[in-house]
């Protein structure tokens, strides 16, 4: 059963193999023009079909009536001969059977003349031809010649011998075949054009409807060399290309922002890991230094046995510590600097504050890498109504403590409470770290302003790229007049472990953590913070920070209520956070 209904199947499989190499503007046109030269043809058969019918059925009534009219007693004397009606060109005669009939030679009575000798038709032979269509009508053609003619025929008597015969009235139709064939033929010709014209245009339209999809093709042409960004021309969404176009696009759309997502994440995921590199290899080489040092010096407490040992120093001692004083800057020793009686209470005191030293420095880095991982974990931090202000004088009133001789300002801009919802322990080492930046890296007379103000700040956008509203921030500015630093250094100086100035040493230099600290806890505020820098002009540190919703709602009701009472009183510069600097209070500008 299976085969058997493959093998009728297999006439099929030419057709299909063909209708599957040929394209989709070739199937259309051909079915199209299939369908309009059939269409023609049967228009051209009915067309035929019926001249044809009405040329030879427009006399039936006559013939008819001309039948019933016949005196059949006055032309049996002429049996076998047509003879015409006169006023007519009808005949009408009696034709015996197994005979055909012919011209008489003269007339009848109530009847024409002589005929006009013309071809008469070509009749059934049998003698009762006529008792199936009694009274019926047929076409036959003439007994030479082209001419056709339409015959009703009625069974008879021959009185004289009493035979069956036929009573025939008879219509000439011309050639009704050369008729309807220059009929056939002026359907062929107006039909062959019509296909010409209609093929024609028909390409035109087709290539004209089929344009978008060679422009699909095309996009999709440019999608698969790489091109993400090509789109399929818009068109109306109404018509099925244009919502097929309306769809790719929306698709296409989706699989760039795919595709650019994981070209993100893989930058990403490379970027990280070259960080997590770099990290670890700086990490390891900040904590190599004190490690070293403190290492040094036990050696050299258990090389000269403690406090009471008394041993004599090796060379091979003395070099190793001597290289370990050069790592960290301190002067050489020599050989008088030991004793053979061992430490003495001052060299020890040394070394133990040598040690505490390395230790701290090193317990400040290990604190700085736990904050970096935090910020890294996104740990949820304690959040609530910071007055930075408060926080900015606090940090001036510090620094000033650390660095009395050294001009540092506080300005303030009138406007709103400048409070914002934070972590008030981290936003207090965000201004700490850039006011001890700008005390470390700059000379020891160079002024240091701090500024706060009111702003805006523009969120960073959506994931999907959708730009975000500007909303009412803090600004906090750090300015110094130091040497600043050039566009590159500027570009990294928040990249952890960076350096402006890669020689600067471990005693006025720190870990380069400081400021990715900074950028770190900014960012988890839902802020931003940026460096405006020239070489010998100094450095701007600026963050923006959003304001508290508390600040605008405050904000608000003052203008409410400076619009009933009338106009607001000058801002009120920031107290002091001690009476005992009064002469340093900051100034409003």
């Amino acid at each position: 059963m299976v085969r058997a209904g493959h093998r009728r199947a297999r006439p099929w499989r030419p057709l299909r193999r063909i209708s599957d190499r040929t394209s989709l503007r070739t199937k259309l046109i051909t079915a199209v023009l299939a369908l309009v030269i059939l269409a023609l043809l049967a228009i051209s058969i009915a067309s035929v079909a019926m001249l044809r019918g009405y040329v030879t059925t427009q006399h039936d009534g006559r013939l008819q009536d001309a039948l019933y009219q016949v005196d059949q007693g006055a032309i049996l004397p002429l049996a076998g001969y047509a003879v015409p009606i006169r006023g007519s060109e009808m005949i009408v005669a009696i034709q015996p059977p197994g005979a055909q009939l012919a011209w008489a030679s003269n007339g009848f009575p109530n009847y024409g003349g002589p005929g006009s000798q013309e071809p008469l038709p070509q009749l059934p032979t049998s003698a009762n031809w006529a008792a199936s269509r009694n009274g019926r009508l047929i076409t036959t053609p003439a007994q030479s010649g082209p001419t056709s003619w339409r015959v009703i025929g009625e069974t008879t008597k021959d009185p004289v011998s009493g035979k069956t015969a036929t009573l025939v009235v008879a219509m000439p139709l011309g050639n009704v075949g050369a008729m309807t064939r220059q009929l056939a033929v002026f359907d062929l010709i107006v039909g062959g054009v019509i296909v010409v014209v209609l093929a024609a245009v028909g390409v035109a339209v087709v290539r004209a409807n089929l344009r978008p999809l060679d422009d699909i093709e095309m996009t999709a042409g440019q999608i698969a060399a790489g091109h993400l960004n090509h789109r399929v021309p818009e068109r109306d969404p109404r018509t099925e290309i244009g919502s097929l176009g309306r769809s790719l696009n929306a698709m296409l759309s989706q699989i760039e922002t795919a595709f650019h997502a994981q070209e993100k994440s893989e930058q990403a995921a490379h970027e990280s890991e070259e960080r997590m590199r770099r990290f670890i290899a700086d990490a390891s080489h900040e904590l190599r230094t004190p490690l070293t040092t403190i290492r040094g010096f036990a050696e050299y407490y258990r090389q000269r046995g403690g406090v009471t040992g008394g041993r004599e120093v090796r060379e091979e001692v003395l070099e190793d510590q001597n290289q370990v004083s050069r790592t960290n800057g301190a002067a050489p020793l020599s050989a008088n600097d030991y004793s053979a009686e061992g430490l003495t209470p001052e060299e020890l005191d040394r070394i133990m504050q040598r040690l505490e030293s390395e230790a701290s420095r090193m317990g400040l880095l290990v604190e700085d890498l736990l904050q970096l991982a935090r910020l890294d974990q996104q740990r949820p931090l304690d959040m609530a109504p910071v007055d930075l202000l408060m926080l900015a004088a606090d940090a001036v009133q510090d620094a000033r403590i650390v660095a009395p001789d050294r001009p540092i300002d506080l300005l303030v801009a009138p406007g709103a409470a400048f409070l914002v919802e934070g972590d008030e322990p981290r936003l207090r080492q965000v201004i700490g770290n850039l006011v001890n930046n700008a005390l470390t890296y700059t000379p020891p007379a160079t002024p240091v302003r701090v500024k706060i103000a009111s702003g805006t700040l523009t969120p960073p956008a959506k994931g999907d790229g959708t730009p975000r509203p500007a909303v009412p921030a803090v600004i906090l500015d750090v300015e110094d007049d130091g040497p600043g630093m050039s566009a590159e250094q500027a570009q990294h100086v928040f990249e952890r472990f960076y350096r402006a100035d890669q020689a600067r040493n471990r005693a006025s230099g720190g870990t380069g953590l400081g400021l990715a600290i900074v950028a770190g806890l900014v960012a988890a505020h839902g802020g931003t913070v940026s460096v405006r820098a020239t070489p010998g002009q100094g450095a701007n540190f600026q963050v923006k920070l959003p304001l508290s919703p508390d600040a605008q709602i405050d904000d608000h009701d003052r203008d409410d209520h400076d619009d009933r009472d009338g106009p607001p009183e000058p801002p009120r510069p920031p107290q002091p956070p001690e009476s005992d600097h009064e002469e340093s209070q900051a100034r409003t500008r």
